[in-house]
């Protein structure tokens, strides 16, 4: 599943084409219903978290979560026949996008905008993210902190990956509970530096000096030091360590 570097960039980029464009909006797949899109104005794309969000004047928002299998494909060439599977199709005389196998692709209401809104935690992507309200949600999860980052009420964007690197870089082991505002700070100040250089970069990036590289993550022996890097599962995924650099007594 995209995290929410990846679809940050896919906002960004779709904003910049197509907000306030007139749009040509399709679905040749036939399970979603343009109509109401076709020939109109879009006023922004904005990413939540994992969620995407399109909004077209006079229209209700569009919302799509891609799931594990979703996926944008981008035409220059706007007359290109589209893939087999296309549930959206957004163009312009100049560029399509065309979203294919999402898990979500729905039209919502302002209260059901507002109800997804409030079930998402900050997101270290967005401007309007307060780090306050990071770190008390952060600290007011009952559950590991390793737990607490993969749920999207505490902080939106976060995935495994992400987990992972994030935690090593902040010293804190996944395993840990009550890191104290401190610890929980310095991994909401963590998660906002390094989120934006993945976003830029397309991919996870938590060395800038070596962007292809992780510390930890699917990795035998940690990077920095060559210790074995512990794995185990935590909330339903593969959680990696490493014990020296984490280790478990750290607040």
């Amino acid at each position: 599943m995209p995290e929410g570097h990846l679809v940050h960039r896919h906002a960004r980029e779709q904003h910049d084409a197509l907000a306030g464009r007139v749009v040509r909006a399709t679905s040749p797949q036939g399970r979603f219903d343009a109509g109401p899109y076709d020939a109109r104005v879009v006023e922004r794309v904005e990413a939540l978290g994992k969620h995407l969000l399109y909004r077209l004047e006079g229209a209700p928002p569009i919302h799509v979560h891609l799931g594990m299998r979703g996926l944008f494909l981008r035409y220059d060439d706007p007359s290109a026949e589209p893939r087999r599977g296309t549930r959206l199709r957004l163009a312009t005389g100049d560029v399509a996008f065309d979203l294919i196998a999402p898990m979500r692709c729905e039209p919502l209401g302002e209260e059901e905008l507002r109800a997804l809104r409030a079930a998402t935690g900050p997101d270290p992507l967005r401007a309007d993210a307060r780090r306050e309200d990071a770190v008390r949600r952060l600290l007011a999860a009952r559950s590991p902190v390793g737990a607490a980052v993969l749920d999207q009420r505490v902080w939106a964007g976060i995935g495994n990956a992400w987990r992972a690197e994030l935690l090593f870089l902040a010293g804190l082991d996944p395993r840990a509970a009550g890191i104290g505002a401190e610890a929980a700070g310095r991994l909401w100040d963590t998660a906002v530096r390094y989120l934006a250089l993945g976003r830029d970069a397309g991919q996870v990036v938590s060395d800038p000096d070596a962007p292809d590289e992780r510390w930890v993550y699917k990795r035998e022996r940690c990077r920095r030091c060559g210790t074995a890097v512990r794995t185990w599962t935590l909330a339903a995924r593969t959680a990696y360590a490493c014990p020296l650099d984490q280790p478990a007594h750290a607040p």
